[in-house]
């Protein structure tokens, strides 16, 4: 199964997109964001709450900008796609 890790490498997902919708995310988790890869879409919500990790690091209330930043789009890039 592909990442879209997998789809970043292979340049299916930009930078742009990829930061666009960790801003989103962050700007307000509760709102759906959607990140569309190619002919794949990815809830990023739901992305975050599969990784532990990223969930974990956003619970961390006194977070940096840049940890909460990174740990969305590890989040991101980890999960899969189809």
């Amino acid at each position: 199964m592909k990442t879209s890790g997998n789809l970043y490498r292979e340049g299916l997902l930009t930078d742009e997109a990829l930061d666009a919708a960790i801003s989103a995310y962050l700007a307000d988790p509760s709102k759906p964001v959607v990140l569309e890869i190619g002919k794949s879409r990815l809830d990023v919500a739901a992305a975050v709450l599969a990784h532990q990790w990223s969930a974990d690091e956003l619970a961390v209330e006194d977070a940096t900008p840049a940890r909460r930043r990174n740990s969305v789009k590890t989040a991101i890039l980890l999960a899969p796609v189809g």
